[in-house]
């Protein structure tokens, strides 16, 4: 797994263990993502189904996109297609993908690289695997979060960000058996580079077989874990979790994840990622690619983009 690593965590900050009055945050649910496809045909597990909306809250949905690795000429990605009301969160773990938009976004991302999409008043975008891994073929792994915008942002301008891998906050655990990639957010005075306008914090931890990782979290927002890969137990109680696997947690200081001391061969150690946010508490109307808060302002965006005012796409 190429995503930003450190030969020796020691050498990193270490996250503080919890204190005396420190509540652990206790497992709500567990639950199982189903596979299937999305845009041309790429493999996902939509790690989140099954868990009530308001649970989630302010995130609408996480693919896990592959683990495959494609043979020559069988990469894929998604057509042109439009989004207004919300963020998307592009995390690639291996492989490459490019993104191309309708309000001049663009760039490609590898290895622990990050595009934050705020789609907002709404846009035209695209992301597929460049051509020559097209012709090559070659493993691929990421995935995708939707983090929903409140009402007042909705209809904000779009905005891209590329988030290099290398810009990253790293920190490790208090026993420097877990790496901690602090994408977004802050996690015990760590910032991350994403800059987000509904407050939220989104972690990749890599937690050696047989380690525990207690990680801060903020109070007030929710959290969720997601096994990338490998096995282990989540939450005080030790609730047994594995690869392609949620967990809900409730309220509390800290949420605690172990990872078994017995790993399968391919995954030395445990892969998940991590994500809390302020919950926004506004009413959902969601179809498609808009979400929005009603049933008439969905309307308004389906007539919008087939009006073209989501911009065209970009020549070449």
């Amino acid at each position: 797994m190429p995503a930003i690593t450190v030969d020796d965590l020691t050498v990193l900050n270490r996250l503080k263990t919890p204190g005396l009055g420190d509540q652990p945050r206790p497992v709500v649910q567990i639950s199982t993502a189903p596979q299937g496809y999305e845009g041309e045909g790429f493999p996902v597990r939509r790690a989140f189904a099954g868990i009530d909306q308001r649970h989630l809250d302010p995130f609408l949905m996480m693919d896990q996109m592959g683990e495959i690795d494609y043979a020559p000429g069988e990469p894929k990605g998604t057509p042109w297609h439009p989004h207004r009301g919300f963020e998307t969160v592009t995390y690639i773990i291996d492989g490459v993908f490019d993104h191309k938009d309708s309000h001049g976004g663009g760039g490609t991302i590898t290895n622990g690289d990050t595009q934050w999409m705020t789609a907002g008043a709404g846009l035209l975008h695209i992301e597929t695997p460049p051509e020559w891994l097209v012709q090559s073929g070659g493993l691929f792994h990421g995935l995708q979060l939707w983090v929903n915008l409140p009402r007042a942002d909705k209809l904000i301008a779009p905005k891209y960000q590329d988030i290099r891998s290398g810009q990253v906050a790293l920190v490790t655990s208090a026993d420097a058996g877990s790496l901690v990639r602090v994408i977004a957010g802050s996690v015990d005075g760590n910032d991350g580079p994403g800059s987000t306008h509904t407050p939220m914090t989104m972690v990749h931890a890599t937690i050696e077989a047989g380690s525990r990782l207690e990680l801060p979290w903020n109070v007030d927002y929710n959290a969720l874990v997601y096994v990338l890969n490998g096995s282990g137990t989540v939450g005080n109680e030790g609730r047994p979790i594995r690869m392609g696997q949620s967990a809900v947690l409730g309220a509390g200081d800290y949420l605690t994840i172990t990872a078994d001391s017995r790993q399968e061969s391919r995954s030395p150690s445990m892969d998940v990622i991590v994500i809390g946010g302020q919950p926004i508490r506004e009413a959902v109307a969601w179809a498609g690619p808009f979400v929005m808060n009603t049933k008439a302002e969905v309307m308004q965006a389906y007539e919008d983009y087939q009006k073209g005012r989501f911009g065209h796409i970009p020549a070449g």
